[in-house]
Order: C-alpha cells, then structure tokens, then sequence
C-alpha cells in the first residue's frame, strides 16, 4: 500500500492549477472554507467567492486540462447500472438511523484512530491546540475550534445526502453529481495549500512518513468508512444486517462516487474486494495518537447538546464505546460512562433493529418510508 500515499489524482490537481488562475489569488470553493489549512486566527485565509465546480463548467472547453476533466466527469463507465446505483440510494435510506449513527460515530470518530491521515486533518484546521509531532519534534500550531469540526461533518453529511436524494441527483449534471465534482476540487486545493506551506517550513508536514496529503490510500479510506466499513462493522454492530443483494448495489453506489471525486474504483469492483480492503485499512492505518485524542474529542464536543436529540456526552461516548470498541475509545481519550448509558444504547439498537426488519419484510411500508425519509433530508438540507 506505500507507492498509494505518494500517488494522488493528478488531472483533479493540474485542473485545480488552471481553474486558481482564473479566480482570485488563493481562491478554494466555498465549502472549503473551513477546511482550508491554517497557521493560526490571524492568518485564516478570505472566504472564496467562486465556486469552482462553475468555473470548470464554464471554462470546460477553453483548456484541454479542463476539457480531459469535465469529460470524464461526465461520462458514466460501463459498470455503472443505474438500476443498481438506484437500489444502493434506497439502502441508504432504508438503514437510515443506523447508518448515519455508524457514519458519525464509526466513521468519522472512530477514523480519527487512523494516526497518519490525521495528520493532514489536524492540517485542515481540525484540531485546537499546540502539540509536538513524533516525526519532527516541532511544536506546531492546529487550529480549528470544535464548533468548525460541526460545520465539516454538516457539510459531509450533505454530500452524501445530495449524492444519495435521488437518481437524477447523483447523474451528471445533477445536485450530487456536482457536489462529488467539488470534493475532487477541494481535495486538490487542500493538498496544494499543505504542500506548499510544507516547501515553505519542512517541519509543518512529514511527506516521506505522512505520504502526500489526500492521497489514493487516504482517498479508498474515506470511500471505505462511508462502504463496507457501515455494511459489516456499523450495522452489524447496531444488529443489522444488509441482505447480498443489499450489500451489492450500495457498494456499487460508492463505487461510482469514487470515480466522481477521483479515488480509484478497483478496491471497489466487488464487495468481497472492499471487505478486504477495509480489513487491510484497519490492521495497517489504525494507530492513534496524540493528534487523535484531540480530533476525537472535538467530534464528541461538536455534537453535544446539539438539535434534534440534544445528547449528552456521556451517551456520545457510548455510542463511539458500542461501535469502536472499548480498546481503540480508550486509546481516543473518550469517557466511560456507565451502564445506564449502555442499557440506553442497547435500547437504541433494539429500536433500529425493530423498525428496519419491520419495514423490510413488508414492501409497501419499505417503499413509503424510503420516499418519505428522502422528501425529509431534502427539506432539511
């Protein structure tokens, strides 16, 4: 997996390069904004004001760059069924709850055990306070307060949601479509901005250990959290399991969207292929550190007390405890809350379990609750 860190999407880059000029100096789409790496408050970037995605629409035909990159944006490959990429948004939807607890506690929490990728978080703002790096010894400066690490996994949380709404939404020239263009972007803008403070100090950013930020290991690693890490770890865990065919087309969904945002797709071929990669992933990358503990515990202070469910920390923990494991939450710092709180977690779990088997042997009820759930996310995005 070594050569995966040191090689990155390089047509996302070069396009990002063009695409820089045109806009004013520094210029990153405005989801990015608070993603962008920063040494400090007083030398947070400008908001952007252009959104990039628009600009190589605009400019598609002026540049051959641009031309190689909105081409294959917008053609679909020949794997791509659309019937199947339509079952796998239904799933989303159908395990709902459940997945969106997996992805914020299982995938966004229990990622930040992954010692090298957080590194570059830490460098895109996710931390909030100074700390010495193994690699360098160096005190350096990670900024970025927890309610910024609220408004990130909001904006995640919406990529997939427009990704997943419907069918028309994740086809070219659709809502999630688009949004998966501007992740690519994004990515390429963040990397640029780490490496070039990296030239800038040596010390900032380890490339020969941390390999080169958002690279295609770490880019298979967020499309695996978000995969086959939910269909076997998250929802199993929560006591569901997704059916073969299930399993299937919601890997085919997430295949797609890699290819969207420039990740490789071969890990994700097949769902035996993305089972084995998430099981490499997790012998291999999963070493927290001190980085780790910060980021974790800044994704627990985000979403305490916080609309709808107002949870508590202590039922956060549980949550991150039940999904993780007691091993890796020890490692992240997290609380220990007591048997009360893990009575309440078996409680949520015994609620999932209800209402997905419930709905999903009866079709009438599954497809109701489907279309329902998707007009809701609509409404609230």
């Amino acid at each position: 997996m070594d050569p995966m860190k040191h090689s990155y999407d390089r047509l996302g880059e070069e396009a990002y390069h063009i695409l820089n000029d045109i806009t004013p100096t520094g210029n990153i789409p405005p989801d990015a904004a608070l993603l962008t790496p920063s040494l400090g408050p007083d030398k947070a970037p400008a908001r952007p004001k252009k959104d990039l995605y628009v600009l190589l629409r605009d400019n598609a035909t002026k540049n051959t760059t641009l031309t190689k990159l909105w081409n294959e944006a917008n053609s679909v490959p020949p794997w791509v069924n659309w019937d199947q990429i339509a079952k796998g948004q239904e799933c989303f939807y159908r395990y709902g709850g459940a997945i969106l607890t997996g992805l914020a506690f299982h995938s966004l929490l229990g990622g930040m055990g992954a010692g090298r990728v957080v590194e570059t978080l830490a460098r895109t703002g996710l931390g909030a306070s100074p700390q010495k790096q193994p690699a360098t010894g160096c005190c350096e400066w990670i900024f970025f307060p927890a309610n910024a690490m609220a408004h990130c996994a909001s904006e995640t949380t919406q990529h997939i949601l427009q990704c997943t709404r419907s069918l028309d939404s994740i086809k070219p020239d659709g809502e999630g479509h688009a949004s998966s263009i501007r992740v690519r972007l994004l990515h390429a803008a963040v990397r640029q901005r780490i490496m070039k403070l990296a030239k800038q100090r040596p010390t900032y950013y380890d490339v020969a250990n941390w390999g080169i930020p958002i690279n295609d290991l770490d880019c298979i690693a967020t499309i695996t959290t978000f995969s086959a890490t939910l269909i076997w770890l998250s929802l199993p865990r929560q006591g569901i399991w997704m059916s073969n065919q299930e399993i299937e087309d919601y890997t085919a969904l997430w295949r797609y969207i890699a290819y969207l945002t420039g990740t490789p797709t071969d890990p994700f071929e097949s769902p035996d292929k993305a089972k084995r990669m998430m099981q490499v992933l997790l012998l291999y990358e999963v070493q927290p550190t001190m980085t780790s503990r910060i980021l974790a515990n800044n994704v627990i202070t985000s979403l305490k007390d916080q609309p709808p469910s107002f949870a508590s920390r202590s039922f956060l923990e549980i949550n991150a405890r039940w999904l993780n494991g007691n091993r890796l939450a020890d490692e992240l710092g997290l609380g220990q809350p007591g048997l009360y709180y893990w009575a309440l977690m078996a409680g949520q779990c015994i609620i999932f379990m209800t209402l997905v088997y419930t709905y999903r042997c009866i079709p009438f009820l599954d497809r109701r609750k489907i279309k329902v759930c998707a007009v809701f996310e609509a409404l609230i995005d």
